[in-house]
């Protein structure tokens, strides 16, 4: 005798949802094919699909994840498949979760790290979703500050750490931003050496933050001048090995704030520096877990870095609208006491969003504000070390790229000279950006020939750096070639290029 299939069971929790919701069988469908595009998926689902899934049938892939990302969207609040009773496979949102407390916030971050530092290729091949940005920044605006941070077994001795040696202690607070030397091979592979003098349960000291702020430092230099590709992974491992036995360890509230706050800053550069490689849905799920730490922290100021990073990538990756909102979220959760070289910075950031909409007077304003901020700044102002590389050379940068992307050509090549004339050469991938503009701002003029001479350097500087976006930026200026391909410049620069 031929036995039946076993009987599906109503799905009521995803029925429920959809008449809270008020979906339509067809709209939900439609709304599931829609945010598949945004992930590089072909999905054809309509009404029928969604009557079987009430029916009890389970979507396969990522379609569960897809799918608490609608109800997630029109409802306002964060919903998981299992919310929606069905099965969690192939989570495409984990790790952009803004954890409810301290020790999930751990979890979520450490996960992260050893997925990335393992040969979890797959992670760096997320792709970038602007949904994701919407309950992190919203949750860090409106949540309140954790009322606890330390862990383990009774207070912490008087003064909450050992005696910090004097080269580090210098790195204990606010990282100076002068640019340090560049690293030796071996001091990449001192977290590996480092595995059997740390463990989950040691105490942390002020001594152990401030090394992990030196190494923040080291790193930020590399990333800088070489490329996020350079020593990634290495930070990686570092954030692995190092941070997430600190992170479990035993400390009380100063120190974990501190800890925190440390643990923030190199987690926000994990992101950067995949960014830099086109990880972009890796770096994405970074920074959200920096925003985190950040509050974890108490530090607001260096969460609204956070975000003004986050807007950064949305620039980048042409999505305007949610890079000025990113931006505004970052200036109503600092509010107006910050310093004005933050002020700047955020309201700078606001305007390359307006640059990539097109939105002249909006762009303009914001610009407009940053310069008066920067302005009112004096040298004796208490700046945070993350804000320190935010000068007159960064400022002329970002008018140099906002009047690009207006094409106000004449305005941009003039900024983007003078950002070039004060930015140090340290900043090597920077000043490569700027000299891109300048190009693009010089072929925009007509002057074919000095945008080309332009264009070799920046490729021959590119050549040099592991940075997806450098070659992005080199690219983006072929594209700009392409009309006059056929002149003489342009068939010289491609021939110089091509050797490189």
């Amino acid at each position: 005798m031929t036995e039946r299939p076993p009987q599906r069971i109503p799905n009521r929790q995803l029925a429920a949802l959809i008449a809270e919701a008020g979906f339509s069988n067809a709209g939900l469908a439609r709304r599931v094919d829609q945010l598949g595009l945004e992930h590089g998926l072909d999905l054809r689902y309509d009404k029928t699909s969604v009557t079987r899934w009430l029916r009890g049938q389970q979507p396969r892939g990522t379609t569960p994840a897809l799918i608490a990302e609608v109800f997630t969207r029109r409802l306002g609040r964060r919903l998981s498949a299992q919310d929606l009773g069905l099965d969690a496979c192939a989570p495409v949102y984990a790790g952009l979760e803004f954890a409810a407390s301290p020790e999930e916030a751990i979890d979520i971050v450490s996960g992260l790290w050893r997925k990335d530092s393992g040969s979890h290729t797959e992670l760096r091949k997320i792709a970038f979703t602007p949904a994701g940005l919407v309950v992190p920044s919203r949750d860090w605006l409106i949540g309140r500050a954790d009322e606890r941070v330390a862990r383990g077994p009774g207070p912490a001795p008087s003064g909450e750490g050992v005696r910090v040696p004097q080269q580090a202690r210098a790195a204990q607070g606010a990282p100076s931003s002068a640019v340090a030397p560049p690293l030796a091979p071996s001091a990449l592979s001192l977290p590996r050496q480092r595995l059997a003098e740390r463990a989950p349960g040691a105490r942390v000291s002020m001594g152990d933050i401030a090394a992990l702020r030196s190494v923040g430092e080291l790193f930020r230099t590399i990333d800088n001048a070489y490329g996020g590709g350079h020593a990634r992974q290495a930070l990686v491992r570092y954030l692995e090995h190092e941070t997430e036995p600190m992170l479990r360890g035993v400390y009380g509230e100063t120190t974990g704030r501190r800890l925190f706050a440390a643990a923030a800053d190199l987690t926000r550069l994990a992101g950067w520096t995949s960014y830099d490689i086109a990880a972009h849905g890796l770096a994405q799920r970074y920074y959200v877990q920096a925003l985190r730490l950040a509050q974890a922290a108490g530090d607001r100021a260096y969460g609204s870095y956070v975000l003004v990073t986050m807007s950064r990538q949305a620039v980048y990756l042409g999505h305007g609208r949610e890079a000025v909102q990113l931006a505004r979220v970052a200036q109503q959760g600092v509010g107006s006491g910050a310093p004005p070289v933050v002020q700047s910075l955020l309201h700078a950031v606001e305007a390359r969003g307006h640059g990539v909409l097109g939105e002249v007077r909006a762009c303009s304003a914001s610009l407009a504000r940053a310069e008066r901020a920067l302005e009112s700044s004096r040298p004796g102002d208490d700046v945070p070390y993350w804000a320190r590389f935010f000068d007159e050379a960064q400022l002329a940068d970002e008018f140099g790229h906002c009047h690009r992307d207006l094409q106000q050509y004449r305005a941009a090549a003039q900024h983007a000279e003078r950002s070039l004339q004060l930015r140090a050469p340290a900043y090597a991938r920077s000043r490569l950006f700027c000299k891109v503009v300048l190009a693009s701002a010089r072929l925009g003029l007509g002057e074919l020939e000095q945008a080309c001479a332009l264009g070799v350097e920046a490729a021959q500087a590119a050549a040099e750096m592991r940075s997806v976006r450098a070659l992005e930026y080199v690219r983006d200026f072929e594209r700009r070639l392409e009309p006059y391909r056929d002149a003489a410049a342009v068939r010289a620069y491609r021939e110089k290029v091509s050797v490189l």
